[in-house]
C-alpha cells in the first residue's frame, strides 16, 4: 500500500523576510523592546502563513498580550533563580508556539 502525501513547502520570499526582519527590528529598538511579544507574533505569523504542510497551510492565532504576560512570567523567573530558567525559556516559547500554530481553514 502507497501513501500519497501532499507536498509540504514554505512559500515565503526574500524581500518578505527581510522586510519582517526591518519591520520588527525597528518597532523593538522605538518601543525599547516593551512590543518585543507582539513582535515575535508578527514575525511568526508571517512564517506560519508561508508555509504549508501536506497542503494545508498553517496559522499562527496566538496573540502578543498573551505572550506578553507569559514572557513577563518567564524573565520574574529567570531573575529569581539568577538566570537558571533562562535555559528552559527557550524551550517553553517553542512550546508556546506550537500550542498557538493551527491549520488554516479548521475550527480550533
Amino acid at each position: 500500500m502507497t501513501i500519497i502525501r501532499e507536498e509540504s513547502y514554505f512559500d515565503g520570499g526574500l524581500l518578505g523576510l527581510i522586510g519582517i526582519n526591518i519591520i520588527t527590528a525597528l518597532l523593538a529598538f522605538i518601543t525599547i523592546g516593551i512590543a518585543y511579544p507582539w513582535l515575535i507574533c508578527m514575525k511568526l505569523k508571517w512564517i506560519s502563513s508561508h508555509t504549508v504542510i501536506e497542503g494545508r497551510r498553517l496559522k499562527f492565532v496566538g496573540s502578543g498580550i498573551e505572550l506578553f504576560w507569559t514572557w513577563l512570567v518567564w524573565l520574574l523567573l529567570t531573575i529569581v533563580t539568577l538566570g537558571i530558567y533562562g535555559f528552559w525559556v527557550v524551550i517553553k516559547m517553542k512550546q508556546w508556539e506550537v500550542k498557538n500554530t493551527v491549520f488554516e481553514n479548521e475550527n480550533y
